[in-house]
């Protein structure tokens, strides 16, 4: 995982947590996570085994993948949660998801799975979860045949009178 932020605060020990402060930007392949501060623990085996991203007030933690289908999934929240292991993400508070050519959720937590694509959802601010599922966009029909050509346009007969003959 690629990190950087404006000042860090840990070690890279087994059972230990990490703190990055200011403009944290985090990669891991097609992942990327932005946010304000990051805490990363560190497991028994030395690997970045969770990540928790807070936003500076008034903005929101931003995570984003793109999928195996070469489809981009983009996430904000007041703080997102994240398991390096296993791949879930949790987004809470003013949590926004959205799944490029399949839709978007709101919620006051959203819960995502970054292998599987699986998403689950909460509110309590308003008593729903809102969603918007995009149909499957449509592909032209095969085997149709195209327009037919307009006739292409035929020269009139030259004649075989010499010009100063024709009238």
């Amino acid at each position: 995982m690629d990190l950087h932020a404006t000042s860090t605060d840990g070690y890279n020990m087994p059972n230990t947590v990490t703190t990055l402060t200011g403009n944290v930007v985090a990669v891991q392949g097609t992942l990327k996570m932005t946010g304000d501060k990051a805490l990363l623990n560190i497991d028994g085996d030395t690997q970045i085994s969770h990540i928790h991203v807070i936003a500076a007030p008034g903005k929101l933690a931003h995570i984003e993948q793109i999928d195996d289908a070469g489809n981009l999934m983009t996430g904000d929240a007041d703080t997102l949660d994240y398991d390096n292991i296993n791949g879930i993400a949790v987004l809470t508070g003013h949590a926004v998801v959205h799944q490029q050519g399949r839709g978007e959720s709101h919620g006051d937590k959203l819960t995502y799975n970054t292998q599987t694509q699986q998403m689950t959802g909460t509110s309590g601010s308003d008593g729903q979860v809102h969603m918007v599922i995009l149909p499957k966009p449509q592909t032209p029909a095969t085997g149709a045949k195209p327009a037919a050509a307009p006739p292409a346009a035929t020269p009139a007969p030259a004649s075989s009178m010499p010009p100063s003959k024709q009238r």
